[in-house]
């Protein structure tokens, strides 16, 4: 296909799998490596490293997370490497206070059904301050005069979960208190919906969702499939549901092996998978005979290759999975995860180059 395209036509061609002129981009950097870039005659910071890329998508709206305690960060304690506090889900964590890194969680506050019903629930469902959609609204202007692909942000109901309880008490509840499950997905779901609406009806526009949750580590999901289906999914298909009655697509972001759910995932209306970790066994070549006819895929470029910084060793990643991917038309490019520090400026530039040299369908 010789025509050039927007990026809003480049990237709905890519996920509705239809012919387009080359492989839509985008990305995302730790913190970290957006300083060290900055040190190394990166301009513009995030943004910049974007228009190098030549990224053909543009968030809309910011972050947004459904808590009981929008903004809280209230200071427990610190010494001098770390910080402890507690966060807007009522998990206390523990923070280095010179790198980026995950952190440590020391206890929460939604520990048990009686806690959730106490108040946590209410207040979720109360909502604090709106989305001010003014920036909003300049985003979308932004994304327009640059024939951007637009998309709102929101967290999925099971890293909701995950925020809320903490891994561990989430596991248990599936087994002994499934009612409350279902209910913490549901109504953090409700109020993901509510801040969203608000956001349209002010007048923002979206070309697509793209919901966060990591529900899954480097072997299998963290729950069952059985249990994902009849706790989690629910939700998962009505936040598709709504998107989809707004003419929107939906990009679904988890970390970890997810391959025993992508029919649930087709099922529930997603219509991308992001980011495909390759050390948690995702697999281009795997994906898309299996799946390639029902879903499109974005990412799979394996950040431990990028880091080692053999230049053709990364080439090969690069154009392997790009030839993997685009055998059915619906492979985006992004990293398997967000680029670490470990990648210097120059090396990401070379790593453009290879993105440009490798994703033309002409």
């Amino acid at each position: 296909m010789n025509t050039t395209l927007s990026s809003r036509e480049r990237v709905n061609r890519a996920i509705e799998r239809k012919p387009h002129d080359r492989v839509p981009r985008y990305d995302t950097f730790w913190d970290d490596t957006i300083r060290r870039w900055e040190g190394e005659g990166l301009r513009g910071g995030r943004e910049g490293a974007l228009r190098a890329l030549g990224a053909d998508m543009r968030a809309v709206s910011p972050f947004h997370w459904p808590s009981p305690f929008p903004g809280r960060e209230e200071p427990v304690s610190e010494n001098t490497e770390t910080r402890v506090f507690k966060d807007e889900w009522g998990a206390t964590l523990r923070l280095f206070k010179d790198h980026q890194t995950t952190p440590e969680h020391l206890g929460w506050e939604c520990d048990s059904p009686e806690a959730w019903h106490a108040g946590i629930r209410a207040r979720i469902l109360r909502g604090g301050a709106a989305i001010d959609p003014g920036p909003c609204m300049e985003a979308c202007a932004r994304a327009d005069a640059e024939g951007k692909w637009r998309y709102l942000t929101a967290v999925e109901p099971f890293e909701c979960l995950r925020k809320l309880v903490g891994d561990e008490e989430m596991m248990m509840g599936m087994i002994e208190e499934p009612e409350w499950i279902v209910d913490m997905a549901a109504v953090t779901t409700a109020r993901t919906i509510t801040d969203l609406e608000r956001l349209m009806d002010a007048g923002v526009a979206a070309d697509g969702l793209w919901i966060y949750g990591d529900m899954a580590y480097n072997h299998a999901t963290l729950c069952s499939p059985a249990a994902y289906r009849s706790l989690i999914w629910p939700q998962h298909h009505r936040l598709c549901e709504w998107a989809k009655k707004r003419g929107m697509k939906v990009i679904y972001h988890t970390d970890g092996n997810v391959n025993a759910v992508l029919d649930l995932y087709v099922e529930a209306g997603i219509d991308v998978l992001q980011p495909l970790e390759c050390k948690a066994g995702m697999d281009l070549g795997q994906l898309v005979p299996s799946h390639g006819d029902r879903l499109s895929f974005f990412g799979n470029i394996d950040v431990m290759v990028l880091i080692r910084g053999d230049l053709g060793e990364i080439e090969n990643e690069i154009s392997a999975k790009f030839a993997a991917g685009m055998r059915n038309k619906g492979y985006l490019y992004h990293s398997d995860h967000s680029i670490p520090p470990q990648v210097s400026w120059d090396l990401y530039q070379s790593i453009i180059n290879f993105v440009q040299d490798y994703g033309s369908y002409g």
